[in-house]
Formats: C-alpha cells, sequence, structure tokens
C-alpha cells in the first residue's frame, strides 16, 4: 500500500493529467461536498480541478461557496498527502478544517470558528453531538481508544468516523473533514483507501445513524467503495 501512496505523491508532484491522483481529486472533492449539498456537477469540480477557472456556459449558477469549498478541497488533499507520515493529531484536523473553509461566508461570522472547535450546539441528522464545551474533553477521549488499538485495521478506521461524526467537533464541514479523515487514515496504515459515493448517500447515513446496533450497514458501505476504489488502483497503477 505504501507504493500507492508514493503513487499518489509522484503525480502530485509532478502535475500529471489523468492519472490515479486526478481522478481522486476530482472524485473526493465532487462526491464529498455533493454530499453536503453542494450543487457541483462532475464536469464542473473536473474542469475547475484541471483549469482553476469557473467559466461555465449554459449552465445554471451555482453558489460561490460551492465553487469556494471545491477549490479548498483539493489544497486540503494535497496537504493530507504531504502530512500522511506525520502522527495523526487535532492539529492536522483543524488544518483540515481551516483549509475547507477558508474563503467561505461561514468564515465572515464572527461565531464560526475557522480551524477550531464549535462555538455553538449543533446536530447532525436531528441527533445531538457534543456540546462545544465538551469537544475537547470527547476528541481526547476518542484519541485515547483509538491509539489504545494494538494495530489499527479497516473496521476501526471505520469507528473512529462514526465516533468522529458522533462528536461533531466543528460548525460545519464535519463530514468533509471526516471523509479526508478516512481517506488519510487509510493510506497512514497501509489499507487501501474509498470515496464515498454521492449516490450512496442515504445508505452512508444509515450507516451512521445505525452503527451502534448494525455496524455492518456503514461497514459494507465503505467495503464497497473501497472495492470501486481498488479497481482504479488496477486500472491505473
Amino acid at each position: 500500500m505504501s507504493s500507492i501512496l508514493s503513487y499518489l505523491i509522484d503525480e502530485k508532484q509532478s502535475k500529471r493529467k489523468g492519472g490515479l491522483y486526478h481522478k481522486t481529486q476530482v472524485n473526493l472533492a465532487y462526491n464529498s461536498n455533493r454530499i453536503e449539498g453542494s450543487r457541483l456537477t462532475e464536469e464542473q469540480t473536473r474542469y475547475i480541478f484541471e483549469t482553476r477557472t469557473i467559466g461555465f456556459k449554459d449552465e445554471e449558477a451555482v453558489p460561490v461557496d460551492d465553487i469556494i469549498e471545491t477549490s479548498n478541497h483539493f489544497i486540503a488533499f494535497d496537504y493530507l498527502l504531504d502530512t500522511v507520515d506525520k502522527p495523526f493529531s487535532n492539529e492536522i484536523i483543524k488544518e483540515f478544517h481551516r483549509i475547507l473553509k477558508t474563503g467561505t461566508s461561514d468564515a465572515q461570522k464572527a461565531w464560526f470558528a475557522v480551524g477550531n472547535w464549535k462555538k455553538l450546539a449543533n446536530e447532525a441528522g436531528g441527533a445531538d453531538t457534543a456540546k462545544p464545551e465538551n469537544v475537547e474533553t470527547e476528541m481526547n477521549k476518542l484519541w485515547s481508544w483509538y491509539y489504545a488499538l494494538p494495530e489499527i485495521m479497516f473496521e476501526n478506521i471505520v469507528e473512529y468516523h462514526y465516533r468522529f461524526e458522533k462528536i461533531h467537533p466543528f460548525q460545519d464541514g464535519n463530514g468533509r473533514v471526516g471523509r479526508l479523515i478516512l481517506f488519510r487514515e487509510c493510506l497512514h496504515n497501509g489499507i487501501v483507501p474509498f470515496i464515498i459515493d454521492e449516490r450512496h448517500k442515504q445508505f452512508y447515513y444509515r450507516g451512521l445513524r445505525e452503527f451502534i446496533t448494525v455496524k455492518g450497514y456503514l461497514l459494507d458501505t465503505c467495503l464497497s467503495a473501497q472495492d470501486v476504489y481498488k479497481e482504479w488502483i488496477r486500472y491505473f497503477y
């Protein structure tokens, strides 16, 4: 798996188009943002990545934030590759959030903490999350569990994702940060990474919602996504 990581980094550094890095950037940004309600199409996402421009002719206008967050996502993925060999930490998580939300309308709000834990209580899918004053403690508990594992396996990374989303440590952007973490921790631990397809959003949400009672829902969704990425690896590598 380290060879796939090296391959992605080499393609990034060489600015190669049309390879695994290129496909990963476009698909991860498109699907992760689309899950959160972005109106950008996959073709528009690809256009932004390839040209760094936004001239969409004869197409419906899209919110500026969708464009900014897509462009930011490309930067966040590069940051992921640049730091994947470093120990996982709250600092890396907060940097993901800072990169993703910089320049958005949320960043203009005094109560919105870009690159820091939330200041106001929020919900996730109608469910309670950690209160702002408890986020640091809950994140530390999550670290204690994660780093006590004798070996980090695929199932552990998926469970980490569930626990992270349950805490919901940021005011907004938790899903996108969480899915970047999924990809990062798979690469970091020598596991084939994966991208949740927005077409499977309802299965993904059900998996998160019912994880405590039926872990298999989320695991099966993630394993199915991993199978797709394995096919990409076989094609490009």
